[in-house]
């Protein structure tokens, strides 16, 4: 009983977190689920980003998945993730069932993407005047490679998304920002990545329940908390200043990361 209420109090918390900065769903639950409830690393990630997918659609608002959407700019980063989701799937789907690789790089990689995860929470800001800077100094060459280099991103989020559930938010969020920081500002920042994460998260949580990487009974129980915790810290964002919760996000993902490589 006592284990089924701490799911519950995790899925509240993490669902506040989701709902206040967008970002908490693989970067902060799938630590949560290997080390605070002894999950294995692919069933980890499986259900963290049935987990992720279900808070995700939960919790955008109509004008977050509306017209404010940049479509070009989703089909670029679609045309990345797509083919590194359905490769890494692949490549799960065949790996030898005594192999341990599979393990070893899920949990190396969750390590090495919740650093980079923490950094882009921290320097989002940055990443946004770079791109400015960028534009403004050399706009013609910038929009030259802009789609090769989207296309290049959305297969590195999607390659993280599959194998560590984390990546979808915070970092397709400074990726963009930096890449069209004069087009995508803003709520229409925040609903093109909405409208890029969503699908892919879906179908990641997807392969990895074909996989058999799915713990029903803790998604259900997660869901009971962070569902109605989304929809409450909706309401009350506005209470929230930006500049504390960046820092307390970003100590959350290096704690999880030291816990992860055993610092």
């Amino acid at each position: 009983m006592w284990t089924s209420l701490l799911y519950v109090v995790a899925g509240l918390g993490v669902g506040a977190l989701i709902g206040m900065t967008g970002v908490g769903g693989g970067s902060v639950m799938t630590p949560i689920l290997m080390f605070g409830f002894g999950q294995p690393p692919a069933v980890a990630v499986g259900t963290d980003l049935a987990f992720a997918a279900t808070v995700r659609f939960v919790a955008s608002t109509p004008d977050s998945t509306g017209a404010t959407v940049d479509w070009e700019v989703v089909r670029r980063l679609a045309c990345g993730s797509v083919p590194a989701t359905l490769v890494v799937f692949a490549l799960l789907w065949f790996a030898p069932p005594q192999s341990q690789a599979p393990a070893w790089i899920m949990r190396e990689g969750l390590g090495a993407m919740l650093l980079a995860t923490a950094a882009a929470v921290v320097f989002q800001g940055r990443a946004q005047q770079f791109g400015l800077h960028w534009t403004a100094k050399a706009l013609d060459r910038a929009e030259r490679y802009k789609p090769w280099l989207t296309i290049l991103g959305g297969a590195l989020v999607g390659l993280a998304v599959m194998l560590t559930s984390v990546g979808a938010g915070a970092l397709t969020v400074t990726l963009l920002a930096a890449l069209y920081p004069l087009r995508l500002t803003g709520h229409r920042l925040v609903a093109t990545d909405i409208a890029h994460a969503l699908p892919l998260t879906i179908a990641a949580a997807a392969g990895h329940a074909a996989l058999g990487h799915l713990d029903v009974t803790a998604l259900g129980l997660l869901l009971l908390g962070a569902v109605p915790g989304a929809l409450l810290a909706q309401r009350t964002t506005w209470r929230a200043p930006v500049r504390l919760l960046r820092p307390v996000l970003a100590t959350l993902l290096l704690g999880g990361a030291a816990r992860v490589f055993g610092v």
